[in-house]
């Protein structure tokens, strides 16, 4: 099971505050316990929302809103994407990661749409299609 683990902003990470000596050591040794043990597949911080953009979709128009957005605890300042066998074991990973922020923090754990979780709607050509996909994109790392 392939599991997205999203570290949800704070006024700090949108202000652009970067962390700490201290907290980018410990994060380093978390992410070394993660990959040692064959959980992480990805994992990145990310600018705060005053670099991004949000495309609005209404049936065939799209509207693009530069940001900053409103709202800090909906936004994500960084993100793991984990192998692990269940949401459980993603659970007691997350306990054991450093508070991200200075202050309180909040890391939300969302599970990954696997091929099989489409049903018949996601046909064997469309299957070929993915497969094909994600093999060019391991193509180019």
């Amino acid at each position: 099971m392939r599991f997205m683990i999203l570290v949800k902003a704070d006024k700090n990470s949108e202000a652009g505050v970067l962390p700490d000596e201290k907290l980018l050591t410990e994060m380093g040794k978390f992410n070394e316990e993660l990959v040692k043990a064959g959980v992480m597949l990805a994992g990145e911080g990310l600018q705060p929302s005053s670099n991004g953009a949000r495309v609005k979709f209404s049936g065939s128009k799209r509207t693009v809103i530069d940001g900053p957005f409103a709202e800090t605890k909906e936004l994500i300042a960084g993100f793991w994407l984990w192998q692990v066998k269940s949401k459980e074991e993603a659970i007691e990973w997350v306990k054991r990661c450093p508070n991200p922020m200075k202050g309180e923090s909040e890391i939300e754990i969302r599970q990954v749409f696997e091929a099989e979780d489409f049903g018949a709607e996601f046909t064997p050509e469309l299957r070929e299609q993915e497969e094909h996909l994600r093999a060019e994109m391991s193509k180019k790392k």
